[in-house]
């Protein structure tokens, strides 16, 4: 359900537009791809809005346990507070696909979220059905609408902002001329090596929200205000990346790109970057939606 890699064509003359938009309900888990999906002011509705944490409320990512990058996670509505259902695409499936509806009044439990020392216990069914996948007990926990998290002033946030579970701003953005730019490099470092060519690199590796086509590689790192099929956002910054853009969505195998080669090109302040964050610019109109098509205006 993810898109296909794309060409290693560096530049497009086209004009930017969204070519795909995925929804993540629970933070590691992988998601799915949409059409049209409404927007909030915590971003995507529902996106990263569940996360997997330990038994003291610290989060469990996939930077740790890369299982989680096979399990799935697919909304059932389009709407704030709409369930879950978690699958298991590992091919060792103990049991069947688990439905899991928002815990609206599930049990308060103590999380490691920055600015948000709450969470909703999903309850012991789902916690039982992850820590089988996980190997540890775990537990389920849910982002209700009263739970506010701020977006933190050092990743650009401002009074208001709202973020879900994401790791710094709600809304992530990668572009077909930055991955396949980023394409062209492995390549050129796989024959300076005398490697075999490697198969490109999918936008999966960097769990988007949204793709968007056209313009040319990198011009979204000096994005500022943003539209997207007329709902505003705003860039509040380039995304660090970290190990987890190394494990093969299919095969769960880990290797050493992309983080090998955005050393060499993409690295500043002690870090590897690769795609924007954005947060919608409040207040977000009733009925907002972002759209496959949409155009991208900066």
């Amino acid at each position: 359900m993810t898109p296909a890699p794309t060409s290693t064509r560096s530049t497009s003359a086209a004009a930017p537009s969204v070519v795909a938009l995925h929804v993540h309900p629970v933070k590691s888990l992988a998601g799915v791809s949409v059409d049209a999906w409404p927007v909030d002011a915590r971003g995507l509705v529902g996106d990263r809005h569940w996360a997997v944490v330990d038994t003291v409320g610290d989060k469990i990512t996939a930077r740790e346990a890369r299982v989680m990058l096979g399990l799935r996670a697919v909304p059932l509505g389009d709407r704030a507070g709409a369930g879950i259902r978690l699958t298991d695409l590992t091919g060792d499936d103990d049991g069947d696909p688990l439905e899991v509806a928002a815990p609206v009044d599930g049990e308060p439990v103590a999380v490691g979220f920055s600015g948000m020392p709450v969470a909703r216990a999903a309850g012991a069914v789902a916690d039982e059905w992850l820590a089988r996948r996980l190997g540890r007990p775990v537990r389920l926990v849910w982002q209700g609408e009263e739970h506010e998290r701020p977006v933190r002033p050092e990743y650009g946030g401002r009074d208001g902002d709202r973020n879900s579970l994401s790791d710094a701003a709600p809304v992530h953005v990668t572009t077909e001329a930055s991955l396949a730019r980023l394409n062209d490099w492995v390549l050129e470092g796989a024959r300076q090596r005398g490697e075999p060519a490697p198969d490109p690199l999918g936008h999966d590796r960097f769990r988007p929200n949204v793709v968007v086509a056209g313009g040319a590689p990198f011009a979204e790192d000096a994005w500022g205000a943003v539209s997207v099929g007329g709902v505003a956002f705003r860039t509040t910054m380039v995304t660090d990346r970290c190990v987890m853009t190394t494990v093969d969505r299919d095969t769960l195998e880990g290797s050493k790109e992309p983080i090998r080669t955005l050393a060499r090109h993409r690295r500043w302040e002690g870090a590897t970057w690769f795609g924007v964050r954005l947060t919608p610019v409040l207040p977000v109109p009733d009925g907002a939606v972002v759209r496959v098509g949409d155009p991208v205006v900066g």
